[in-house]
């Protein structure tokens, strides 16, 4: 089975940075729990004030589908994305791998 991930590109309104990285916890917080979730990682732009990156490995395709198609999800992405200006989310499947 190919290992999966979600992406998210965003891009925060300026000044809320702080709002932003707190819902963001809130939110990935709550995903965690769900089976297949691995570590999720919010990583801050140093050269574009306000751009994140969010990176989390996936057991599956089908648990990222699970968390996705959760009732609540619609509105707790919301709350993240009420600081953003942009959001561009990703699905990803490992390609190559150098170790």
């Amino acid at each position: 089975m190919a290992e999966t991930y979600t992406s998210g590109t965003w891009l925060v309104k300026p000044g809320e940075d702080d709002a932003f990285v707190e819902a963001w916890t809130g939110f990935v917080e709550w995903g965690s729990g769900f089976p297949g979730s691995g570590t999720f990682r919010l990583v801050r732009d140093l050269e574009t004030p306000g751009r994140y990156f969010s990176f989390a490995p996936w057991e599956s395709f089908e648990a990222q589908q699970v968390w996705k198609r959760d009732p609540e999800f619609r509105e707790r992405i919301g709350w993240v994305r009420a600081h953003c200006d942009e959001f561009e989310p990703s699905t990803l499947e490992l390609a190559a791998e150098v170790v």
